[in-house]
C-alpha cells in the first residue's frame, strides 16, 4: 500500500468508496448518492484550496482517501484550523489503511502550519471515535440530533488534535 496525492484517475475509486459509505453508513450525513462530477468537483475545490487529497493505493485500487479543508468557511479568525474526512473501503477498516492515511495527513497539516484538526463522527460511531483518539484526537464537542439519515436524528462528535505547541498564533 502507498499514500499517494490523488490524481484524477484515483476519482471513479473514491467515488465507489464514498457512494459505499454514503449509502450504508452515516459516516457522511447525505443520502443524496454522489457524481464522479461532484467529487472532481469536490477534489478541484480543495486542490485550488492549497489542501490536500490523499489515496491508499495498491496499485490501481483505491482503498480509501483522505483530506482535510476550511473549517467554518473563510472566517479570518479560523484560519489556522482546518476539518478532515477519511474513507476506507468496505472490508478493510480495522486494517491500517485509515492510519495511514490520517499519519500522512496530520504530517501534511503540520508541515502547512496549522493549528488545529477537526473530525466530525457520529455519536454512535464508537469505533471511529476510538481511532481518532488512537490518534491524538480528544472530543471537543457533542451536538444532538443535528443530521437527520435514515429517518432518525443524528448526533454528533468533533474531535480535535492540535497540531503544535504554539503560544500565541502567528500574524
Amino acid at each position: 500500500m502507498q499514500i499517494i496525492d490523488a490524481g484524477e484517475d484515483r476519482l471513479p475509486g473514491i467515488l465507489a468508496i464514498y457512494k459505499q459509505v454514503i449509502a450504508s453508513s452515516t459516516a457522511a450525513y447525505t443520502e443524496i448518492p454522489a457524481t464522479l462530477a461532484d467529487r472532481a468537483a469536490w477534489r478541484g475545490a480543495r486542490l485550488a484550496g492549497g489542501f490536500p487529497v490523499l489515496a491508499a493505493v495498491n496499485g490501481d485500487e483505491v482503498l480509501g482517501f483522505a483530506s482535510f479543508g476550511e473549517w467554518r468557511g473563510a472566517w479570518p479568525g479560523y484560519r489556522l484550523t482546518v476539518e478532515h474526512s477519511v474513507h476506507v473501503r468496505d472490508g478493510l477498516r480495522g486494517a491500517g489503511v485509515g492510519r495511514a492515511l490520517m499519519e500522512a495527513l496530520i504530517a501534511r497539516a503540520r508541515l502547512g502550519g496549522w493549528h488545529v484538526m477537526l473530525g466530525s463522527v457520529d455519536a454512535d460511531n464508537a469505533a471511529s471515535i476510538a481511532f481518532h483518539e488512537r490518534l491524538g484526537f480528544s472530543s471537543a464537542a457533542h451536538f444532538r440530533q443535528v443530521g437527520v439519515k435514515f429517518d432518525r436524528w443524528l448526533d454528533m462528535v468533533f474531535m480535535q488534535l492540535i497540531l503544535d505547541d504554539a503560544a500565541t498564533p502567528p500574524r
